[in-house]
C-alpha cells in the first residue's frame, strides 16, 4: 500500500485503543461538517482506529470517502474499518469490515476479505456474543451500554452488566457501544471492555474533536493489551 494507511492483519490485533470512533456519513451532514477536516483533527488528536458508516450513500459514493479517509490518514499507522460491507473494504483496500446481525456473517465478511483481514461483529445479547466468538469474529462490539440517540432503532440496553457478562463470554478484544460519554467511558472500561465505540459524542457544539478525544484518553485507565485475538 506505499505510503498510505497501513493494514493490520489479525495477528497484530493484540486488543484494541481505548477509543474507537465510528464517523457517520448521516451525522457529519446533520452537523455540516466536512468528511476531510473531520477525520484529520481524529488523525491529529491520535485517533489509530477508525470506522467509516454511510447507511444512505450509494457504494459510489462510500468508495469516494473511504478515498478522503486513506489520504487523511495516510502514512499514519491506523486501522480503517469500513461499516457492513466486506466488498466495499476490500475495494478501499482497508482490508477490515463491521459487520452488524443483519450485515454479513462473520464467515461471509472473511470469505471476502484476504486472510490478513478484520472483522468486528456488533452483538446485543449473551448468545450473540458467544455466537461471534466462536466463528472468529477479531473483535466483538457489545451494546447498546447506555440510553442513544444516534440510532432510532437500538436494541434495548445491556448496561455496564451486559459489558462484564460479555467480557466473561469471549477472551477477544471487546468494544462497548452505545450513550458513552467522556464522563461514563472511564465504568465501561473497568466493567471489562477494551475500547468504547463513540459517534455522537464526538459531534458536540461548540466542541473540536480533538478536545473531545483527548479528554476520553484522559478520563480512560491506561490499555491492558491482554486480550489477543487468536484466542477463542
Amino acid at each position: 500500500m506505499g505510503k498510505s494507511a497501513r493494514r493490520r492483519s489479525p495477528s497484530r490485533l493484540h486488543g484494541l485503543p481505548r477509543l474507537y470512533p465510528i464517523v457517520d456519513a448521516a451525522m457529519l451532514q446533520s452537523h455540516d461538517l466536512n468528511l476531510f477536516d473531520f477525520a484529520s483533527e481524529l488523525r491529529d488528536a491520535g485517533v489509530t482506529l477508525l470506522q467509516y458508516r454511510d447507511k444512505l450513500g450509494s457504494k459510489e459514493e462510500i468508495l469516494r470517502n473511504a478515498k478522503i479517509v486513506q489520504e487523511v490518514f495516510r502514512g499514519i499507522d491506523c486501522t480503517l474499518i469500513m461499516n457492513d460491507d466486506p466488498v466495499l473494504a476490500m475495494l478501499s483496500d482497508w482490508n477490515a469490515v463491521h459487520v452488524g446481525q443483519g450485515d454479513a456473517a462473520v464467515a461471509a465478511a472473511r470469505a471476502v476479505l484476504p486472510p490478513e483481514g478484520i472483522v468486528g461483529c456488533s452483538t446485543h445479547n449473551d448468545a450473540q456474543v458467544a455466537a461471534a466468538s466462536k466463528a472468529g469474529a477479531d473483535y466483538i462490539a457489545i451494546g447498546p451500554v447506555f440510553a442513544t440517540t444516534t440510532k432510532p432503532d437500538a436494541e434495548p440496553v445491556v448496561g455496564l452488566e451486559g459489558v462484564r457478562k460479555a467480557r466473561s463470554l469471549t477472551s477477544r478484544p471487546l468494544v462497548a457501544i452505545g450513550g458513552i460519554t467522556t464522563e461514563n467511558a472511564a465504568s465501561v472500561i473497568e466493567a471489562g471492555a477494551d475500547s468504547v465505540a463513540v459517534i455522537g459524542a464526538l459531534l458536540q457544539p461548540g466542541a473540536r474533536p480533538a478536545g473531545i478525544v483527548k479528554r476520553f484518553l484522559e478520563n480512560m485507565p491506561a490499555e491492558r493489551h491482554a486480550n489477543n485475538v487468536e484466542k477463542d
